[in-house]
């Protein structure tokens, strides 16, 4: 038996796909997670052979979450996306990450993907991996990324200058060349923008 956990913050998704599962002779849901702390928890309490992490959820995210059990020996991640932008890939990628997978994908294809992360194999959606492929390079440096992360919070300037460990006029400086860069009218806007095309 394939003994899963599984994370979406959306309730009726997290069912339905868990009920779907259930049918499924050699799968079991053995817990379910609404945001990406509880879903952390529940991975290192239940140590299930795969982790199915919606990427976009309360807390951590799908990516941050496989991040933090990257560590537990023998539990595979598998990231659903409704949102499956290419930029995102390769931080999954290097979060240790063994599938990635649209949630448009039918319950019955997500099963046999399942079985075959479990099997030791990885799985990538071919629409995301050719998007991957052709994406642009990013423009924005690597300070400019560091302050998007934080103002991607909600963080005011001052804010961001102390958890940067920056002065706040070199925060605004910071934060004006990635608006001009990405075309961006305010700061959130320019954060959610390199988000989108996982940048950051």
């Amino acid at each position: 038996m394939i003994r899963i956990v599984l994370a979406d913050d959306e309730d009726l998704i997290r069912g339905a796909l868990a009920a779907l599962l259930e049918l499924e002779d050699d799968l079991s849901v053995v817990v379910q997670a609404s945001d990406g702390d509880a879903a952390v928890a529940a991975v290192r309490a239940h140590r299930p052979d795969i982790a199915v992490f919606d990427l976009e959820m309360p807390g951590r995210d799908g990516v941050l979450a496989a991040e933090a059990v990257r560590d537990l020996p023998g539990v595979a991640v598998v990231i659903v996306t409704r949102h499956a932008r290419p930029g995102v890939l390769r931080r999954a990628l290097s979060a240790g990450v063994r599938g990635f997978v649209p949630k448009t994908t039918p319950a019955a294809k997500l099963a046999s993907i399942l079985r075959d992360v479990h099997a030791g194999r990885r799985y990538v959606d071919s629409e995301i991996a050719a998007a991957a492929l052709t994406e642009d390079a990013c423009p924005l440096t690597a300070r400019e990324l560091d302050v998007l992360r934080y103002a991607l919070r909600g963080g005011t300037v001052t804010t961001i200058a102390r958890e940067a460990h920056l002065a706040a006029g070199t925060v605004r400086n910071y934060l004006s060349s990635a608006m001009t860069k990405l075309g961006a009218h305010t700061r959130y806007e320019a954060a959610r923008l390199a988000w989108d095309e996982g940048w950051i």
